[in-house]
């Protein structure tokens, strides 16, 4: 069904400083037009969540109209970036898609714009730099910082729109950003949406009196102001185009809390019992839509509005009835969308080398840690949209000295010193991915990613799923023990990252593999997690050669051949467990097919059930604690569909279930070693 005409007057999305002070009568009717679309959409969305049309959780923007729209139109839609959160359905609509594109969304129709994955208001524009939303809000601010810095880096005078609530507020992602702001000079205006609640909670409750809110950006070097939204249309319009130019002209960060209102409470089924006698009756006294309306009619006569308000509701209408007739979403095809579609092999220079040649590049033999630094200058040098960012990785070189040189070589624009803010650094990240950057973050410690947990897991790992964008990011994690690092520094997470869908894992075990797999990592469409045993960095040399089949990296690897066992493992343990198989086969004449499963998601395992067949023995391998390890998601997969070909039970080794000890003697009999392996083999063998 074709969707309605919108009246004429909605064909003007924009809004100029010249039009303001021009011909201000015509700006209030382009800004109470959109106001009135929203406030009248916020409000039949209500009624049709009551009658059992529309599911989930309704969050009308009911009072905030005057604060969203006319910076919607304000901005340039062209080049900039906004992430709207679950009060700005006015801003989607000034924005991009069609009213019943909104609707859809809502309904969770087959036309939706998320297809139906995701709910209500959750969702955006990503293709016209309109981020999609999370529930966790303060998270969406590095978004909009790193989409930003990407338009600006791209040469594009860019301005990023970043709202948060007064709830919000309190989060550490939002003062990780202000700070990240700040430190790179990124040109965001950051807008708190103050109602005075965070859902029942009020915003005494929230902090400390004494100072407001956009006090607090002075600790961060940021201008900030306050704004009522709720008074007057035309004068709040001119305060967000003069911060605006402010901001696009000087690159600086913007703070402006706008006190706004909440006419309906947080949500469809919020009771609002926890709000005053009469308060909410003060709320729709300082609304400030009917006022602008008051003003129009004395301008162009109430016949005029009267027209218009009938017309816009027609429309409406009209889109209602579109949504309501278009079908309910079909289940085809969903798992297909976890991950975004394979892009081609980049060209990629057939040498581990792309600089000038210089005594060093005569060296063949490498360690893992060099093998990464050679894949990382290559990538610097071939592929303009590729920069590394992480907490000591430019002068320092990284805490392990992966990114040594670097910076001398490409430049700290490039190669980026982030603050200690893990999940602002990997949300900035995440919006550089969105905006057609290919950044690659190292966390000094794999430990340390639990901070950025939201971000990896809930955001980047769900982006295509629920956007259908490309969210193309390598993380690189230093994990593992045997160092003598303690529980803080020594952790394997594959188990805990990967059960989360649409995360992608590498877990090389040799300095070619390390090299190939950050080639494939970084040509991926997906968040890649890249798993880098900190043993491994400088355990031996290899010869690293350019290897066109790099991409081979995302199968398991046959490293003995054997008869009598099915062995598969990674990381760490891959060298462990060829001196076990090694002594089986001279002590026992016992053969293992060993396999390194290099790839932990998606997995791989063809070949491996192909050996099973045969072996009908299975024994997983890995340095992870047992409960809840990968090692059990390996023996679940694999015996479900070969469990008539087994001769023998399968044997799980791993580690204890217990933090990582820190003294070298508790750590040993804490994980796998070669002794305990042969032992534990040579009793399942008995």
């Amino acid at each position: 069904m074709a969707f309605p005409l919108p009246p004429s007057i909605l064909d003007a999305h924009d809004l100029r400083a010249a039009d303001l002070a021009q011909s201000p009568d015509n700006a209030r009717l382009r800004l109470y037009a959109w106001m009135q679309l929203a406030r009248t959409t916020d409000n039949r969305i209500l009624e049709l969540f009551r009658q059992g049309l529309i599911k989930g959780t309704v969050c009308g923007g009911q009072g905030n109209e005057g604060l969203i729209v006319p910076l919607a139109l304000l901005a340039d839609k062209a080049i900039d970036v906004v992430s709207f959160t679950h009060r700005g359905l006015g801003g989607h609509l000034v924005w991009s898609g069609h009213l019943c594109d909104q609707l859809n969304q809502y309904f969770a129709n087959a036309d939706s714009p998320t297809r139906a994955r995701e709910g209500n208001i959750h969702h955006g524009d990503p293709v016209n730099r309109s981020l999609p939303m999370i529930s966790h809000l303060g998270a969406m601010l590095s978004n909009v910082a790193g989409a930003t810095d990407s338009q600006r880096r791209l040469g594009r005078p860019a301005v990023g729109l970043a709202f948060f609530g007064d709830g919000s507020s309190s989060t550490g992602d939002v003062h990780e950003t202000l700070n990240l702001a700040s430190l790179l000079s990124l040109p965001v205006l950051f807008v708190i949406e103050n109602n005075g609640y965070a859902y029942s909670t009020p915003t005494a409750e929230q902090f400390a009196g004494g100072t407001e809110l956009w006090q607090r950006a002075a600790g961060y070097g940021i201008e900030a102001r306050r704004l009522d939204t709720t008074t007057d249309a035309l004068a709040t319009a001119r305060v967000f185009a003069g911060a605006i130019e402010k901001i696009r002209a000087t690159s600086r960060p913007m703070l402006i809390e706008a006190q706004t209102l909440r006419l309906r409470g947080h949500a469809a089924y919020d009771t609002c019992d926890y709000l005053q006698p009469g308060e909410s009756d003060g709320f729709f006294a300082r609304d400030g839509l009917p006022r602008l309306r008051a003003q129009l009619t004395a301008a162009f006569g109430a016949a005029r509005l009267d027209a218009l308000d009938a017309e816009l509701a027609t429309f409406l209408e009209a889109c209602v009835k579109v949504s309501l007739a278009t079908p309910r979403p079909s289940p085809a095809g969903m798992e297909a969308a976890l991950f975004a579609p394979p892009s081609p092999p980049l060209p990629w220079v057939p040498s581990i080398r792309s600089q000038v040649e210089n005594p060093e590049s005569k060296i063949e033999n490498f360690n893992a840690a060099q093998a990464l630094n050679l894949a990382l200058r290559k990538i610097l040098t071939e592929r303009p949209e590729s920069l590394v960012l992480g907490q000591d990785i430019a002068t320092y070189g990284g805490a392990f000295k992966v990114t040594e040189g670097l910076l001398k070589e490409f430049g700290r624009p490039r190669v980026l010193n982030t603050p200690l803010a893990e999940s602002a650094c990997t949300g900035y990240a995440i919006g550089l991915a969105l905006n057609g950057h290919r950044p690659i973050e190292e966390f000094q410690f794999a430990d340390f990613i639990t901070e950025a947990a939201t971000q990896i897991t809930l955001n980047a790992a769900t982006m295509h799923f629920r956007s259908g964008a490309a969210c193309p990011l390598v993380l690189r994690l230093p994990c593992g023990g045997g160092l003598t690092f303690g529980s803080f520094h020594s952790q394997e997470l594959e188990s805990l990252l990967l059960s989360m869908p649409g995360l992608k894992g590498l877990y090389p075990s040799t300095p070619q593999d390390a090299f190939n797999a950050l080639l494939a990592a970084y040509e991926d469409n997906n968040p890649v997690i890249l798993f880098e045993h900190k043993a491994l960095y400088r355990r031996g040399r290899a010869p690293v050669v350019w290897d066109p089949n790099y991409r081979g990296i995302w199968q398991p690897q046959r490293l003995r051949a054997g008869d009598f066992a099915t062995f598969v493992t990674y990381g760490e343990m891959v060298h462990l467990a060829d001196e076990a198989a090694a002594y089986f086969a001279g002590e026992y004449g016992v053969n293992f097919d060993l396999f390194d499963l290099r790839a932990l998601a998606p997995l791989q395992l063809d070949s491996i059930r192909a050996s099973l067949g045969r072996t009908g023995r299975l024994i997983v391998l890995h340095e992870g604690r047992r409960t809840h390890g990968f090692g059990a998601e390996l023996v679940a997969r694999l015996t479900e569909e070969n469990f008539a070909a087994f001769k023998a039970a399968p044997l799980r080794l791993a580690a204890l279930d217990l933090p990582v000890p820190f003294a070298p003697e508790l750590e040993h009999a804490f994980r796998p070693t070669k002794e305990t392996i042969i032992d534990r083999i040579a009793a399942w063998m008995g």
